[in-house]
């Protein structure tokens, strides 16, 4: 698995929900904070987003910006910054609320959400801005443009399979959108952090062979032989990118993967400890405690019942 994937595989809770909506002027919608990210896409027109927070300025959006929100924040979208907002209601069934095609509107607004699990947050979607905003312009980010396109056509005209369609199209959505981030701060100079970790070679090396293969038996020595580098020059390289050493990355990452397995698998404990890097289901327990703060059957019981 690369890392920006595995990264988002290990958030990831639930479906994904979208909508495609119809706004005449003026309008303002209140969305409330939650523990997910979301999006906004201006397909035509323009509009505000406006961010909470004490001294956040509103950001105009004009046709195709992309703007995600990475952190779960109250925000607002709005047709001006000084109109009166309405609070922002999901469907009966939890989905987004679906609204007619008008050819009159003065705005078509691409919005989705993505649920996720903050008890284990990726460092690398935790050093994102609150705001990452993507201005439409001529030649760049064309991947992230036409997975726009597609989910944009699904959502204003159903066919068999949209079902399907349209939660991959959220994922490649918010991978792409990332991805335009990450090379953004590169061409720009900006990347410290993750973002460089994921520049350097031979981090990359090391994360790639971890993320890999998280239940061997990865020495430092074996990490930094990967990444080209001696024991002492690697453990100090990738602590300062990742901001953890090596071997506690290399815990982190073993019991994030736990985590997610007794999510969303039914396998016995056994597997699991060894999918985790652990020969002994005892031994496994008893980190993934220490970790979590409750045992690997409570855990997996609160999951299937919240």
């Amino acid at each position: 698995m690369d890392v920006l994937s595995d990264a988002i595989a290990a958030m990831r809770t639930g479906r994904p929900h979208s909508s495609r909506t119809y706004r005449h002027a003026p309008w303002g919608i209140r969305f409330a904070p939650s523990n997910g990210a979301g999006f906004h896409v201006v397909l035509q027109g323009s509009a505000w987003l406006l961010p909470s927070g004490d001294g956040a300025e509103p950001v105009a959006l004009g046709p195709g910006d992309v703007v995600f929100l990475s952190h779960g924040r109250g925000h607002g979208l709005a047709s001006a910054p000084d109109v009166p907002l309405e609070d922002f209601a999901l469907a009966p069934d939890g989905s987004w609320p679906k609204t007619e095609g008008d050819r009159a509107a003065s705005t078509v607004l691409l919005c989705g959400a993505y649920q996720l699990d903050r008890a284990r947050a990726h460092p690398l979607l935790a050093e994102l801005p609150e705001v990452v905003h993507l201005p439409a312009r001529v030649g760049e980010h064309a991947s992230l443009r036409s997975a726009v396109e597609l989910l944009g056509a699904e959502l204003a005209d159903a066919q068999p399979g949209s079902d399907a369609v349209i939660p991959a199209l959220l994922d490649t959505m918010l991978l792409y959108i990332l991805r335009a981030w990450w090379l953004r701060e590169q061409a720009a100079g900006h990347a410290t952090g993750w973002a460089a970790a994921l520049r350097d070679p031979s981090v990359t090396a090391a994360l790639y062979a971890i993320h890999d293969d998280p239940a061997r038996p990865w020495t430092v020595e074996e990490l930094g032989a990967r990444a080209g580098l001696s024991r002492a020059a690697f453990a100090r390289r990738f602590a300062a990118s990742v901001g953890a050493s090596p071997l506690a990355y290399l815990t982190w990452w073993r019991m994030t993967t736990a985590g997610r397995l007794l999510r969303e698998e039914d396998l016995p404990l056994r597997q699991i400890a060894e999918r985790a890097g652990y020969t002994s289901e005892f031994a496994f327990s008893r980190a993934f405690k220490r970790e979590f703060g409750v045992a690997p059957g409570q855990y997996r019981r609160v999951r299937a019942a919240g």
